[in-house]
Order: structure tokens, then C-alpha cells, then sequence
């Protein structure tokens, strides 16, 4: 596989993984670290790059369609929305640093957008967990490597 490839497919792998659409970023990333596919330190960039990006539509997503959480087509359901809520009620911006974590992240930052938290701090704090994941991921594999 030629390097642009695993670059672009780590970034689309990451983006669609950070919307609601189930994706497996970090096993790709092991994956193409393992199997030598590309530079290290740009296929952690399209990572984290992808994720966040996927984030900032969840954003959107929460920030102009949030009133609509109670029909059937909105992307999370009622129960995962007020659990989220509920995060951001006893944790406050600080646990958009959780937006990586399976099942809740998603939601945190669909709620972010709805509770009109600013862009700056949103993407600041979303990038800088999701960053330590992925070097936690990029270390892990490295090791596995050896």
C-alpha cells in the first residue's frame, strides 16, 4: 500500500469513527504502525486530524439540530442526550477531555454544540484528549512492534 493511501484512510477511518457511525480508528492505526505504512508521526496527524474534525460536525450537529433531540432521527437517542447532559452538568466543559471514550464521547460533543459551548475551547480540549489517546495507542503499538 502506498503511504498516501493509509493517510487518507487513517484520516477517513478517524473522522467517521468521531461521528456516530461505528469505525475502529485505533485498530487501523496499530495496525498501520505495526505493518510499517507510512511515517509514524503523519499517520497520528491524520488521527487525530479525522477525529477531531468528526467532533466539530458532531458539534454542528448539536449546535443546530438539538431541538429535534426527541424525534427518532436525531443521531443519539433521548437517553444517551440527557446522560450527556448530565456529564456536562457535573463536569462542565473539562469533560469534552473525555470525547474519545466509546458510547458517551460522541453524545459530549453533540451537547457541546447544543449548550453553545465556544469552538476555541470545544476543539481545544476535544484535540488534547484525543490526542493523548492516540499517542497512547502509537506508544502501545510501538512497543508491540519493538
Amino acid at each position: 500500500m502506498m503511504p498516501i493511501t493509509a493517510y487518507g484512510t487513517m484520516f477517513l477511518s478517524a473522522f467517521l469513527s468521531a461521528t456516530l457511525l461505528p469505525g475502529s480508528s485505533e485498530a487501523l492505526l496499530a495496525t498501520y504502525i505495526a505493518a510499517e505504512q507510512g511515517n509514524t508521526w503523519i499517520l497520528l496527524l491524520m488521527a487525530v486530524t479525522g477525529n477531531v474534525l468528526g467532533s466539530i460536525v458532531n458539534w454542528f450537529i448539536g449546535r443546530f439540530l438539538s431541538q429535534y433531540s426527541d424525534r427518532r432521527w436525531f443521531p443519539i437517542s433521548e437517553k444517551r442526550y440527557a446522560q450527556a447532559i448530565n456529564w456536562f452538568n457535573k463536569y462542565g466543559k473539562w469533560s469534552l477531555l473525555f470525547a474519545w471514550v466509546p458510547v458517551i464521547g460522541d453524545p459530549l460533543t453533540i451537547v457541546a454544540g447544543g449548550l453553545r459551548v465556544p469552538m476555541g475551547i470545544f476543539i481545544i480540549l476535544v484535540t488534547a484528549g484525543k490526542l493523548v489517546r492516540y499517542l497512547l495507542i502509537l506508544q502501545a503499538a510501538l512497543i508491540w512492534v519493538g
